[in-house]
């Protein structure tokens, strides 16, 4: 009896995921979001402007990205660029930065990946070529995530730190002086206006959305912007309150990537393996 035991090292052990190899990155549709949508935390409601992106496996589909139209005032988004803050600049200067803008960024404002594909590289390698498919020069995404899961970075996102938001030490003075539940409790904040009589609770309710339709940007500026606030009178009261929440509680880290295949021709269809054929911050490169 040969009691020999050979054992074998590999010194640099790589995973592999075989499938991956098959998946393909390309447009997608509306109805692709909604497929996935519940497996995101923003599942209700899309921004102005979308386009989806997608990852297929045959005909399976394993991820969707959504694209918009950026905001047209960001803080952090000044950070990075200074010169597209808007204070004191004429009407031609800001007709100007707004051009600009809606020019060169698009943002990421919807990013899922089916739960069974997660954790094996589908997510960054998904993202980095949907940002370089959108031929804009930077492609933009505020995430909180990110600050746990790091795939934006690994994609070439370049992130600046966490920041409260705009509104935040206004915000929490209002739902302090309103309610007694904790402001990041939507739970209790809900039974505690339920639990007051008629007339106190439409007070209540009357406060909740004249300080929600002041402090909004979406909801005061562009497509959304209705003069008589019948969109915001018409929301669900537990729809504004998850609203305000995240408009005074949220504090996603702003990313960018300076795209390095901005403005070039580029396939309708890529292997989600392109991604490993050059660096971060170099042209892709595919064959026709």
């Amino acid at each position: 009896m040969n009691n020999d035991i050979l054992i074998k090292r590999n010194e640099n052990p790589k995973a592999n995921f075989s499938p991956i190899n098959e998946m393909i990155v390309e447009a997608g549709t509306v109805e692709d979001w909604h497929t996935l949508k519940g497996l995101h935390y923003k599942a209700q409601g899309l921004p102005v402007g979308c386009h989806f992106w997608r990852c297929m496996l045959g005909k399976e589909l394993i991820g969707v990205c959504v694209v918009s139209m950026p905001k047209l005032l960001l803080k952090e988004r000044h950070i990075i660029f200074p010169k597209l803050d808007s204070g004191g600049n004429s009407k031609m200067t800001n007709q100007l930065r707004i051009k600009w803008i809606n020019t060169n960024m698009r943002v990421i404002a919807r990013f899922v990946v089916d739960t069974r594909f997660r954790g094996i590289g589908v997510g960054y390698r998904f993202l980095n070529l949907t940002a370089r498919m959108e031929r804009f020069k930077y492609v933009e995404l505020q995430s909180s995530m990110s600050k746990y899961n790091m795939f934006a970075q690994k994609a070439g996102f370049n992130f600046i730190s966490p920041m409260n938001s705009f509104f935040y030490i206004q915000g929490m003075k209002f739902f302090k002086k309103q309610f007694k539940s904790n402001p990041a409790d939507y739970r209790a904040i809900l039974d505690e206006i339920d639990s007051y009589p008629k007339d106190e609770r439409e007070i209540k309710i009357r406060k909740i959305r004249d300080f929600y339709l002041a402090h909004s940007v979406l909801e005061l500026t562009g497509p959304r912007r209705d003069p008589e606030k019948r969109r915001v009178e018409e929301m669900p009261i537990a729809y504004v309150i998850k609203n305000l929440q995240q408009l005074i509680l949220a504090s996603p880290i702003y990313g960018i990537y300076f795209n390095p295949d901005y403005n070039k021709e580029m396939p309708k269809q890529l292997p989600l393996t392109y991604f490993d054929n050059q660096e971060l911050t170099e042209p892709l490169r595919w064959s026709k």
